[in-house]
């Protein structure tokens, strides 16, 4: 035989013995020490379903620049706190406290076949990982665990979960950690994602602008110019504004977040609100061309007074802490006075007059 026949069955040999042996590995009994994942540097993607018709895919993608590492449905930046803070902690902490009884088993699947939410994790794998991950050939996504994910125990310390290819549920809980786990798997994409509004540092920033509907001599563009900025009022060239004050303004675009979705308010009270034009537009352009803009509408302490009063134009009917906000023409939500408190001033305020509030 052959030189190269020999090296040909070699080679095919060692195929088959690797094979073998990924198989046997793949296949080997679980043991119920294998509830949490090993390395949550290694999970690329996680999916998240629930009986409410909610879904969602988290996705990790690798040297991406922003608010963080993952991305929600392919699409918005997630919470950084919420994946990883959150819900990756959760994957490799969990343990399993005890089984569940054997007298219990049949209730407590027909409540998971009921209602569950159903975790799938992936996890970025080597087909060959040998010499302790010194030689690491043929990397994939797979798959690499699901779980059914059930209520909480009776003393609101554990929560029952099902991991797929078992017969029986366990109870799980984290070491350490008083409470239950079941609320951390959470279907809806709206719970993920990030509330940032933007990042920008003041190194980075080119022109803001702040349209003021209602006082159109008040508006104003800050510009930059050489390593400092101009302010433009009115369509002139302001000279002896308060640089502190601009600086200020300037550095408040850095991890600038809003308050939370406004999801959970009523359509009508909406529908009322953005019928009318907004109090104030905010742009940011940033010196690589990348755009920023906030829309901002007045709340209302009550909604039924949308309905009641005959003067909406009232102050003392306004919220006093949180309005609205369109941000990119994409995502509607409410954000604090507090956190905008450097950001929406008139023209004025940066040439000496008092702080106040655009209303």
């Amino acid at each position: 035989m052959s030189k190269r026949n020999w090296i040909i069955i070699a080679i095919v040999t060692l195929v088959g013995v690797v094979a073998g042996v990924l198989a046997a590995v793949g296949n080997r009994p679980r043991t119920y020490k294998e509830i949490n994942i090993d390395n949550k540097e290694s999970i690329v993607a996680i999916f998240i379903a629930d009986n409410r018709d909610h879904h969602v895919v988290l996705r990790r993608t690798y040297g991406d620049e922003g608010d963080s590492a993952w991305r929600v449905d392919d699409s918005c930046y997630a919470s950084k706190e919420m994946v990883e803070g959150l819900l990756l902690e959760t994957l490799t902490k969990m343990r399993i406290r005890e089984k569940v009884n054997k007298s219990a088993v049949p209730n407590v699947l027909k409540n998971l076949s009921a209602s569950n939410t159903k975790v799938e994790v992936y996890e970025y794998r080597y087909a060959i990982n040998w010499f302790g991950g010194k030689l690491k050939l043929f990397p994939r996504e797979k798959k690499t665990a699901t779980y059914f994910v059930g209520h909480e125990t009776q003393d609101m310390m554990g929560t029952y979960m099902l991991r797929d290819g078992d017969k029986e549920p366990l109870v799980v809980y984290i070491p350490g950690f008083r409470g239950i786990l079941n609320t951390r798997f959470i279907a809806d994409p709206i719970a993920w994602r990030s509330h940032r509004i933007m990042d920008v540092a003041v190194k980075s920033i080119d022109e803001v602008s702040l349209e003021i509907t209602g006082e159109p001599q008040e508006s104003f563009v800050v510009k930059r110019r050489g390593e400092g900025f101009e302010l433009i009022a009115g369509g002139l060239l302001v000279e002896g504004f308060d640089t502190v004050r601009v600086a200020q303004m300037l550095a408040s675009f850095t991890k600038l977040n809003f308050d939370e979705y406004a999801s959970a308010v009523p359509q009508a009270e909406l529908d009322t609100t953005f019928r009318h034009a907004p109090k104030a537009i905010l742009r940011v352009k940033e010196v690589n061309g990348r755009e920023h803009e906030v829309k901002t509408y007045v709340k209302y302490a009550n909604p039924d007074d949308l309905q009641t009063i005959a003067d909406t134009s009232m102050y003392n009917t306004f919220d006093l802490n949180r309005l609205y906000a369109v941000v990119d023409n994409r995502d509607t939500v409410l954000i604090q006075y507090y956190t905008f408190d450097n950001i929406l001033q008139p023209a004025s305020f940066f040439t000496g007059r008092e702080r106040r509030r655009i209303e």
